[in-house]
């Protein structure tokens, strides 16, 4: 069993009546990346300024490599938080900004140089160290944000939802890049968001956080693969719910026992909620389910359908093809990669 390095006991922050974290328990192992997920108002930043230290805990612990971090304040836990707007220093350069954790820690001026330039080099950004931030697209100032995170070797990196200010590709590129930085230096993390493909992306473990709880935690890929109940589904991207015997007619016996989707083998229906993703049913002419078209939307890479699926009701479907229209008939293929039964 791999030992935590990060561990909340029981972890509770109120404001007045409010309790915006309650009673949290996680741990987090060296060089792993846990990212808690949750709708806006769930507690999850709370939570990350409770471990930095930010929020005083009305109860439970922060342990870190085994010490209680209580009265211990920000500046003396070793830890780096990045926030979502970056918050460089508008007045220095990019190489200054980098360098000024390294300043404080007294590294001279050939060695902060030389980290400078390995840091930009990591981060993807060389070249850049004498432009100011203002000069800097959005993605570029986080690129810079993070490899100030990183100058000074924090033992714990905070990540705020570091990518939420950009555009939705710029993101989803980002996140590939800082999984592949955080993988590379074998940083230890956590990181709130409210993006559960940007947390898939970037995380080894995902905990999902509703009203001031933990409502799963678990490796990520678990996680997407098994909620463990409607409302953790719900929030990570799963939208048809189908009981009974539209259950059974959409996804068959065969896979209502399937490892995938967590039930047990030969099981049925049996009043059990089977969630489906948009990805879970596709147009196929081979396919097994009849329905007609009610609505459909065409993106980048996809048609987004609603279909009228004969027995079962509306579902959401994929089409490759952009020549779909209201009233056309269309047979559906079942994908059970994005199937999850979820529990009794």
């Amino acid at each position: 069993m791999v030992e935590a390095m990060l561990e909340l006991r029981d972890v509770t922050v109120r404001f007045g009546a409010l309790a915006a974290v309650r009673s949290v328990s996680l741990s987090v192992a060296e060089g792993d990346v846990l990212a808690v997920i949750g709708p806006s108002g769930c507690g999850k930043s709370t939570l990350l300024r409770a471990v930095a230290g930010l929020e005083p805990l009305t109860a439970g612990s922060v342990v870190w490599d085994g010490r209680d971090l209580a009265g211990v304040p920000t500046h003396e836990r070793g830890f780096a938080l990045m926030f979502q707007d970056g918050q460089l220093f508008n007045h220095a350069s990019v190489g200054e900004n980098i360098a000024y954790a390294l300043r404080l820690g007294g590294m001279g001026r050939a060695a902060r140089r030389g980290r400078v330039e390995e840091l930009l080099e990591l981060v993807g950004m060389q070249g850049y160290a004498d432009r100011r931030p203002a000069t800097l697209s959005g993605g570029q100032q986080q690129r810079v944000a993070l490899a100030r995170s990183l100058a000074a070797d924090p033992a714990l990196l905070l990540l705020d939802e570091p990518l939420s200010a950009l555009d939705r590709s710029l993101r989803d590129r980002l996140a590939g890049d800082l999984r592949e930085i955080l993988v590379q230096t074998g940083t230890t993390a956590v990181m709130v968001t409210h993006d559960h493909d940007e947390a898939f992306t970037v995380a080894d473990r995902m905990a999902v956080m509703l009203e001031g709880k933990i409502a799963q935690e678990g490796p990520t890929g678990e996680v997407w693969r098994a909620p463990v109940s409607r409302e953790v589904a719900e929030f990570i991207g799963y939208e048809t719910f189908l009981s009974g015997e539209a259950a059974e007619r959409v996804v068959g016996r065969e896979v209502l026992g399937h490892e995938v989707c967590g039930g047990g083998a030969g099981g049925g229906a049996d009043g059990r909620v089977v969630a489906l993703r948009p990805s879970a049913l596709r147009v196929d002419e081979a396919g097994g389910l009849a329905g007609v078209v009610r609505r459909a939307v065409t993106v980048s890479d996809a048609v987004h359908l609603d279909v009228d699926a004969e027995g079962v009701g509306t579902v959401a479907a994929l089409a490759d093809e952009p020549d779909h229209r209201l009233g056309d008939e269309v047979r559906l293929r079942l994908d059970d990669r994005g199937v999850a039964l979820l529990p009794r």
